[in-house]
Formats: structure tokens, C-alpha cells, sequence
């Protein structure tokens, strides 16, 4: 089960939307116009469509999977007591003193970018039932970190 936002699981239907009646339906016109220039054997515009299609086939099974196991979460039931899914974490790196904020969101929702960082990842793992003071150390790529939560806000 993979529990998101509902923006989350909007922008999902919308992708899957677009792969299924814009993109798949182009492929299978590539396909077609391929087949009639003749011998198959050879025919690299032919071999380049269906290797497409077989990966377009899969997205769209994977993002039904992804789909078929959402859970929306219900925004009103959340608290700021403690970290959890969906909520915007303000923290300090003890370590240089710099100050970071991210939302933890599901894996399908992260992005760096935009300051989403996934549940399954290592911070996130260690923030998650934590409370605003608490001191977390964690382990990252770069070597060991300690953070302290400076304030949990609900994202939306």
C-alpha cells in the first residue's frame, strides 16, 4: 500500500492519462507506418517503434500498479505533534549549523527540487516520530549527521 497526497495521486491519473491516449497511440501509428515500408527484418524505424511500445507497455503497468495500491491521505486526520508523511520539517545541521526544511513525501511524490524527500529515505526515516527539539543523528552518503526539528507544519 503507498500512501499520498492527493495532489500526488492527481498528477499520477494525469501521467497515465497521457501515456495511455497521446503516447501509446502514437507508438502504434509509428508502428504501422513502419510495417508498410516492407521487409521487417531490416527495418530499424520498425524495431526503434516496438522497442518503445514495450517500454511505454510497462510505465503504464507500473504507474496502474502504483494506482491500485494508493491511498489518499486525509489531510484533516494529521497532526503536528510529530513527523509523519506529508508534513513540511524545518531542521538545523548540527554539524555546519545550516538550516534545512523538507517535506517528506511518498516515493512517488519526491523531489529534491521542489524540497520533497521520500518516507524511505535515510532522513526521513529518522525524523518519523520525532518531535519538535528532538536531536536525530543520521547516516548519509557524506558520513554521520546530527539534526535538530525546529518546527513541523502540515505541507497543503
Amino acid at each position: 500500500m503507498e500512501y499520498m497526497s492527493q495532489e500526488g495521486y492527481d498528477k499520477l491519473v494525469a501521467e497515465l492519462r497521457q501515456l495511455e491516449s497521446v503516447e501509446l497511440p502514437q507508438v502504434r501509428e509509428a508502428i504501422a507506418e513502419a510495417r508498410d515500408k516492407g521487409d521487417l527484418s531490416e527495418n530499424f524505424e520498425y524495431h526503434a517503434a516496438k522497442r518503445e511500445q514495450g517500454r511505454l507497455l510497462s510505465r503504464i503497468r507500473f504507474k496502474q500498479r502504483v494506482l491500485a495500491n494508493a491511498r489518499v491521505i486525509d489531510m484533516s486526520r494529521l497532526g503536528t505533534d510529530s513527523v509523519q508523511l506529508l508534513c513540511k520539517v524545518e531542521m538545523t545541521n548540527l554539524t555546519n549549523n545550516s538550516k534545512m526544511t523538507y517535506t517528506i513525501a511518498s516515493p512517488h511524490e519526491a523531489n529534491l527540487r521542489e524540497g520533497k524527500i521520500s518516507v524511505k529515505s535515510p532522513i526521513a526515516q529518522a525524523l518519523l516520530n520525532k518531535k519538535v527539539g528532538d536531536i536525530v543523528e543520521v547516516r548519509v552518503p557524506a558520513g554521520q549527521i546530527k539534526l535538530r526539528i525546529e518546527s513541523i507544519q502540515l505541507n497543503g
